[in-house]
């Protein structure tokens, strides 16, 4: 399955769908090169699920202008309620982008319309799948409903807890965490920040840091995850840094802090 089935792109919000990186490679570019291997000549088919804000059409937009950018053509906005052709759509797109919003609405509306399942289906099928915001959280384990905190199932495609905008304390990611028990792991993704779920279960960091919260033997332990270092599609394993060098880091930034040692690598740098 894993030469068929394709990372999962979570992302705070839309600001990675335009950002390149410092060779200024664009990152939907892994996900465009990845699909070109299967589809050959044939145009890539991207849809655009709006459920969790209302099928908001500037939003949609911006999603057209995205694939405009990084060479696909061929969208299709599917609403809330979709029709039998948007369920066909949906069934043979290769890449579905799952909007922010009301993660709670959005997820009702997946279920009113059977979309779960179809979902999944695409994911194994080896179609790329893109969550901002509410749709990063739509593809973990869990969602919930802001200020009560209930919980509830969503796609466990990604087999922790996600959450979005939460910097710098993370409070309801802590209690999610908490909750769900020893081995329990939860993933904070900064604004303008993203990372990608690969198939070896592994989280890549894109642009920021993200933080990881890890439950233990009773023990909640927090990490901050920098994003690799290596090249597009072969990046090295992300970096956990201690809480000691993040806060070194952090005052080095300000300049602050004590200088690297002498040959130490280089700190990533942050945009």
């Amino acid at each position: 399955m894993s030469e068929t089935v394709q990372p999962i792109y979570l992302l705070a919000d839309s600001q990675l769908l335009f950002w390149r990186d410092g060779e200024g490679r664009l990152l939907l570019d892994r996900a465009r090169r990845a699909l070109a291997e299967r589809a050959g000549d044939r145009p890539f088919r991207a849809v655009y699920l709006g459920a969790a804000n209302g099928d908001l059409p500037e939003f949609y937009e911006l999603f057209v202008a995205a694939m405009a950018e990084a060479g696909i053509a061929k969208t299709r906005h599917i609403p809330a309620r979709p029709s039998a052709d948007d369920l066909e759509a949906l069934d043979l797109a290769d890449l579905i982008l799952l909007a922010g919003g009301d993660t709670r609405a959005g997820w009702r509306a997946f279920q009113e319309a059977g979309l779960p399942e179809r979902l999944t289906a695409r994911y194994h099928a080896g179609a790329v799948l893109v969550g901002i915001s509410a749709g990063a959280i739509q593809l973990g384990l869990q969602g919930w409903d802001e200020g009560t905190e209930s919980a509830f199932d969503t796609l466990r495609l990604v087999p922790f807890l996600i959450d979005a905008h939460g910097e710098p304390e993370w409070p309801t990611l802590h209690r999610l965490v908490r909750r769900a028990g020893d081995l329990g792991r939860g993933y904070g993704i900064p604004a303008g920040g993203g990372a990608l779920y690969h198939p070896d279960y592994s989280l890549e960091p894109v642009r920021h840091p993200v933080t990881e919260l890890e439950q233990r033997d009773g023990d909640l332990r927090q990490s901050l995850v920098l994003p690799g270092t290596g090249d597009e599609g072969a990046a090295e394993a992300p970096r956990i840094l201690s809480e000691r060098e993040a806060v070194e880091a952090a005052l080095r930034d300000l300049g602050a802090g004590p200088e690297p040692a002498a040959g130490a690598p280089p700190e990533e740098t942050v945009h």
